[in-house]
């Protein structure tokens, strides 16, 4: 069995996170370090400081569900620190040794799917949120990711690096990219194996002084519903909501759509775009949802 960092750098980050007095613990000198001592969470999740020490060392041993619930409890992770923790405490036998180079496909349901979101901006992302498919939509609001080179279709690229993404979400660039970094932790989690995953991490990380001090603080998101702001340079602000939709059978793909509440000052401006995207559109420039085909 080989050694587990990740687990040991998760529980690091999650431990220092921790603040004690929230826990009723208090100490007459000053801790010299943020969070909890080891010992402290040890006698939380009701393990030895032996048996924690190890796994923060990354040694290779495989845990229990017991131990592990009582880690999540002890640390109180949300359901999605939960999942990661279970992923990266078991990563895939064999996974470490394997480039992951499988073409992401998308079914044809699902490009009828988004080509009948004709109003609404939708796209769908694979692994490591690569954006394998958009709407005619989708690139209005967001960006003509058609025009990327296609190994830099990436939502998390694109989130962290490019300017256009920082002034579209002004208001919350910080968290919403952020939240794709943390849904990025959870696919390398996930997929161990995969290479491309390895690369874009160390990518960002040499370009993004943002994306290292998420990524070493081990922030682990999921895909949820959430309301954003946008500026828009075409129709102005907008506030919609995220709805993200998983596919039976699909683990790897996930539908995102921005919606604006009926009849809503944000709802016309979605209007407004959609003609804008259509005047915008050269004749015969094909179908409305564009398959995006990437490793």
């Amino acid at each position: 069995m080989e050694r587990n960092e990740g687990l040991g750098e998760f529980l690091r980050a999650r431990r220092a996170a921790m603040d004690p007095e929230e826990l009723g613990l208090r100490d007459v000198a000053p801790r010299r370090v943020p969070g909890l001592r080891r010992e402290e969470l040890a006698a939380l999740a009701g393990v030895s400081v032996d048996y924690y020490t190890r796994l923060e060392q990354g040694r290779p041993i495989s845990p229990s569900d017991s131990v592990l619930d009582a880690l999540a409890n002890a640390l109180r992770l949300d359901p999605a620190e939960r999942s990661y923790l279970n992923a990266v405490a078991r990563p895939r036998p064999g996974g470490r040794h394997r480039g992951h180079r499988a073409v992401q496909k998308v079914r044809p349901g699902v490009h009828a799917l988004l080509a009948r979101l004709e109003g609404t901006p939708a796209l769908v992302l694979g692994r490591r949120t690569d954006i394998l498919v958009t709407n005619r939509m989708a690139r209005a609001l967001l960006h003509d990711f058609d025009a990327m080179p296609v190994r830099n279709r990436n939502a998390a690229r694109w989130m962290v690096l490019d300017e256009a993404a920082r002034s579209l979400f002004a208001d919350g660039w910080e968290r919403v990219a952020s939240e794709f970094v943390g849904t990025l932790r959870m696919d390398a989690a996930r997929h161990p194996d995969d290479t491309r995953t390895a690369e874009l991490v160390g990518e960002l990380s040499m370009k993004s002084d943002p994306f290292r001090r998420w990524w070493a603080a081990q922030k682990v998101m999921q895909f949820s519903h959430h309301t954003k702001q946008l500026h828009h340079p075409v129709v102005g602000r907008l506030t919609l909501h995220t709805e993200t939709l998983a596919f039976p059978g699909d683990p790897d793909l996930t539908l995102l759509t921005f919606l604006a509440d009926p009849g809503s000052p944000s709802d016309e401006a979605l209007t407004v775009l959609s003609a804008w995207a259509t005047d915008q559109s050269s004749a015969g420039s094909g179908a409305s949802a564009r398959a995006l085909p990437l490793e």
